[in-house]
Order: C-alpha cells, then structure tokens, then sequence
C-alpha cells in the first residue's frame, strides 16, 4: 500500500537551503555546470557544513520521535542525482531521518510540489520560492547572514515559528490600501471591515496544519509555538484576531507593533525560523535569527 502524505506536515527543502553551498553556487555561477559537477563529484565524502534552516529541520523531525508520524522532510534540488551524493553522505553524517528526495537536474521544481502534497518550500533560489507561490505552495526564500552562527548540535526543545501578517497569513488586499492610500486610509477600512474575514494568504493553509498539529499534544508540551509579528496596531488589530477566530486557528503570541522594529521582538520570541515579505524586514531579522521572504504577489 502506498504511502500518503495528506495527513503529514510536508516540508520541501532546496539543499542550499538546508547545508552551506554558498561556496559551490558561486563555483556553478562562475564556471559554469561541467565545473560544479567536478567539484562535488571530487568533494562527495566532504561533509557540508549547516545552512540557516538546518536547525529547524532537525527540530521538524523531532516531533515524529513522539510516535506519531506528523512530519515528511523531502530533499527538492536542482542537483542530478549524480551530484546528490555530497547531500545524502551530509544528511547521514547529521543523522536526519531525509530519504525522500526530488532532483530535477537543472529544471522547474514547481510541478512537484502539489505531488508531493508540500505545505512549505524553502529554497535560497528567488524564482523557485516565487513559482511555488504562484502554485499556492507556502515558500520563502532562507536569507542568510554571516552573522548568525548555525550550531548543527543545537536541541531545540520547542519549535518558535513567527509570520507577518498582511502578504503572508493574510492576503495583500489592505497592504495595497496601505500603499497606495496611505494609513490613514488603510486604519479606515480596516476599522470599517473589523467583522470581515481577511482573505487568505499564501502561508494560510500552512498555520493551519500547524494548528492541528499542535492540538495532537497536551497543552503544557506543545512542541510548536507561533507568533504573528506585524506592524498593525489599533484599530487594525480587530480584523485580524477576528479573522483567525473565524479560521479556528491558533496564534500563541501576537505583537501589534505599529512601525516598532520586529528583529529585536523576534531575537527575544526565540523565532527558529521568520517569514515576512517585505525585504528591509527579513533583512534587519536575519541577523538575529532565521528569515525567509515570501515573495507574495496577488492576481
């Protein structure tokens, strides 16, 4: 009997994303595919070193060592199989539970993220993340900063996921108020609109899943924590906490900031992984903790 996956968090994830391949993109950019296949084929037994999301992966698959089978991390690179041996001797080094890969060799890895049922995609490739948000896949772009030292022995006992709000749980129909109108205009029809459900946005369906997981533990062990970080502030705070009531899904923390910098709140949330869209706030967080950019765009 096949398995399925419909009832699994599904986590797709690039391996840049997930090892430090910085050094070999370049090699690839530069010196074109025949020198990149040489030097992986040449540095198969080197281990890689953790790349910003590899803390969270390891803390994902420990939510299965409960007993319960509620995470699938699957490998979906650009890489052949030929130079996928690198990844794969890395993930064993590691002792990641990873054996379900997807390698396209080059080609659009976006036709295979609804095969393989995934709830969320990190990727350090822009046009990657951004098909997989056109196909209505969660996804963000890993950002990564030299300043923020990846310890792959880190035990993370409670996963702490934070999201913007508007372009990322919700959809971007107020954030266009907000920019061509001004705030004036946008605290308005918020305030006007308090009753009305937001639309949902690309990283929804997502918090909900998230949401059922966490209702499969007592409430004192939850091993997942989530916080919305947004820049709203009263009135505009109304539509959103009635949206998620509506939704029937669970926000642990929520920190209306109205133009307050988030990196210094999301440092102290313990945030193991941070998904905005705006890049001048996934850039100042990344210095303090795990960022990815969603690059939302509504049709």
């Amino acid at each position: 009997m096949a398995l399925k996956l419909d009832d699994k968090l599904v986590v797709g994830i690039s391996s840049r994303a997930l090892f430090d391949l910085e050094e070999e993109d370049k090699i690839y950019k530069s010196k074109g595919l025949k020198a990149f296949i040489e030097y992986e084929r040449l540095h198969e037994n080197d281990i890689l070193k953790p790349g910003t999301a590899f803390p969270l992966i390891k803390a994902l698959h420990k939510l299965n060592s409960s007993g319960k089978y509620l995470v699938e991390i699957i490998i979906m690179s650009k890489n052949s199989a030929d130079t996928s041996l690198r990844i794969f001797n890395s993930i064993k080094h590691y002792g990641l539970d990873i054996s379900r890969a997807a390698l396209v060799s080059g080609g659009p890895i976006a036709p295979y993220l609804n095969a393989f049922k995934t709830d969320l995609f990190l990727s350090a490739d822009e046009k990657d993340v951004q098909e997989a948000i056109d196909a209505n896949i969660a996804a963000g772009i890993i950002c990564s900063h030299s300043n923020l030292p990846i310890d792959p022995d880190q035990d993370i006992e409670q996963i702490r996921i934070a999201f913007d709000g508007d372009a990322v749980i919700f959809s971007d129909e107020s954030e266009k108020i907000f920019q061509s109108e001004g705030l004036d205009a946008f605290s308005e029809h918020e305030y006007i609109n308090a009753q009305n459900p937001l639309s949902e946005g690309p990283f929804a369906k997502l918090l909900k899943t998230i949401s059922l997981i966490q209702q499969e533990f007592p409430e004192d062990t939850v091993p997942i924590r989530t916080a919305l970080v947004t820049a709203r502030n009263a009135p505009a705070h109304e539509r959103v906490i009635r949206t998620l009531r509506a939704w029937n899904v669970r926000i642990d923390e929520a920190f209306f900031l109205g133009g307050i910098e988030k990196s210094e709140i999301l440092k102290a949330f313990g945030a193991n992984i941070y998904f905005d869209d705006q890049t001048v706030h996934t850039e100042s967080a990344s210095r303090l903790v795990p960022a990815a950019r969603v690059p939302y765009r509504s049709i």
